[in-house]
């Protein structure tokens, strides 16, 4: 078993168990009575010029704890002040020591449309997203069946979520498109390694649809690496790590865009 397959299991085992104290049906009616605002986290993402997902991450499977002073309300603050598009907030807590406060705590301080980035592998998790105050989940297709990755997206779209639908080669780019997703993200790291090429975004992108917003994700370092990902046709990166380990991750983001001024 892989380690992508080991956090989808737990991420099974951790449901399962909140479904005890927390049943199916209930968060699926409090998620359906409240307010659709459907198709903010895309509409950021066809804006004019790169957009930038910015992520606010404490630790990963490969890189342990990636910061001690972690505040994700503060984190997610700076970012929105830098020109961050739209904000990432990793949920998942054992393997990324992620939280569903730290979603709920950001989704009501900052202006900016949130992705909860977990490991969707029960409608429920799509349910809760909408409740923790998410614009958009993750839905990642080496995990999923077709018929579960087309049956999510039409739950997040009934309660006005967007989907970012992840991708890591042309098996799981052809089941993307299949399910006719309007976000495809490329992920550079393998998640069944967690081994890293940017060059898996460049090699992908030219079979997507111009239609599709095409999001690269994970290993982008620098500005020039964001320019040559926009010649390719991305409207948007995902970055967390870079942007993480920044001392002031308002200077980060801004070298990262290729402001002039620091």
């Amino acid at each position: 078993m892989n380690i992508l397959e080991q956090i989808a299991q737990d991420t099974q085992t951790r449901i399962t168990h909140q479904k005890t104290h927390r049943p199916l049906e209930s968060i699926r009616a409090q998620a359906l009575a409240m307010k659709s605002d459907s198709g903010r986290f895309e509409s950021a993402l066809r804006q004019e010029g790169m957009s930038f997902i910015c992520e606010v991450k404490k630790a990963s499977p490969s890189k342990g704890v990636i910061t001690e002073d972690f505040d994700p309300v503060r984190i997610a603050l700076a970012y929105q002040e830098a020109g961050a598009t739209c904000i990432s907030c990793l949920t998942e807590p054992k393997y990324f020591l992620g939280s569903d406060k730290y979603l709920e705590a950001i989704a009501k301080r900052v202006n900016l449309p949130v992705l909860r980035k977990d490991f969707v592998i029960d409608p429920y998790m799509i349910y809760e997203a909408k409740i923790l105050g998410a614009h958009a989940v993750l839905l990642i297709c080496a995990i999923l069946e077709h018929s579960q990755l087309q049956e999510y997206q039409e739950i997040a779209q009934s309660l006005g979520l967007c989907v970012l639908v992840e991708v890591h080669d042309e098996e799981d780019l052809q089941k993307a498109l299949d399910s006719k997703a309007r976000i495809i993200g490329i992920n550079n790291r393998d998640l069944r390694d967690f081994s890293v090429d940017i060059h898996t975004s460049t090699r992908l992108a030219a079979l997507i649809p111009d239609e599709v917003v095409r999001v690269s994700e994970s290993g982008i370092q620098g500005a020039q690496e964001v320019q040559m990902l926009e010649s390719s046709g991305f409207e948007a990166i995902l970055v967390g790590e870079s942007l993480m380990r920044a001392a002031d991750k308002r200077v980060a983001l801004r070298v990262l865009r290729g402001d002039k001024e620091r």
